[in-house]
């Protein structure tokens, strides 16, 4: 089964700007490129992707994209990530993909396995959707969609009752998967905070995050981490 990665990335001077609380312009655009690239990387190496596409109006994104072999799809509007993804699905569809794994650039702890396991799972069940709710159970880290245009993607707050509902109403097969990789996207504090702590505890994942987060402490009146502020 032919299966494309969509990576929709908003512009990093853009983005994550409800941690501003915690982290100035400079250091968010750092950690938001780090986290990526290790994204990026870590679905290079799943065997069942055959094909990585980046949806992007990021110049450094798109670099880092085309140095790599990854596909590059020009974001003209960055209008969102559901319209990022629909530009992808597109290019799924006339690129003959069976199916679309749908993935933000925030979730550093991605894992290969764990995603791998996922593919396998959906292709053995014939599961049309397979969900991967946020770390509180109200958004959608991943859509795993057979084909790309099993439902339409609606990301955002809440997207995770919304996917449901669309695949319902669709009459699909669909299943939510929690995998442990995937479902901490960092946009706030408790999320950076949450981050620290997984990171403290394994010396593996994320490498260009924890060396993002590093040189951030550092450069952070001398502490060895942010002062994340909840």
């Amino acid at each position: 089964m032919r299966t494309i990665a969509i990576l929709p990335i908003k512009s990093f001077d853009a983005a994550k700007q409800r941690l501003s609380v915690a982290l100035g312009g400079a250091s968010r655009q750092t950690l938001a490129a780090a986290m990526f690239s290790d994204v990026l990387a870590t679905l290079e190496t799943v065997p069942g992707i055959h094909e990585v596409v980046v949806v992007t109006a990021n110049r450094v994104a798109d670099d880092a994209a085309r140095g790599s072999g990854v596909s590059v799809i020009h974001d003209p509007t960055e209008s969102g990530q559901s319209a990022a993804a629909g530009l992808g699905i597109r290019h799924a569809l006339d690129a003959g993909h069976d199916r679309a794994l749908l993935v933000p650039g925030d979730t550093p702890l991605l894992d290969a396995e764990e995603v791998t396991g996922m593919l396998d799972r959906a292709e053995a069940g014939g599961t049309a959707a397979t969900i991967v709710p946020d770390r509180h159970g109200e958004g959608t880290n991943a859509l795993l969609l057979s084909p790309p245009t099993a439902i339409e993607p609606s990301f955002g707050p809440g997207s995770l009752a919304r996917h449901l509902a669309a695949a319902r109403a669709a009459g699909i097969s669909h299943h939510v998967e929690e995998l442990a990789g995937l479902m901490l996207d960092i946009d706030t504090p408790d999320d950076l905070a949450a981050l620290y702590s997984t990171l403290d505890r394994s010396d593996g994942p994320a490498p260009r995050t924890r060396a993002a987060l590093a040189r951030i402490g550092e450069a952070s009146a001398g502490s060895p981490r942010v002062q994340v502020r909840n």
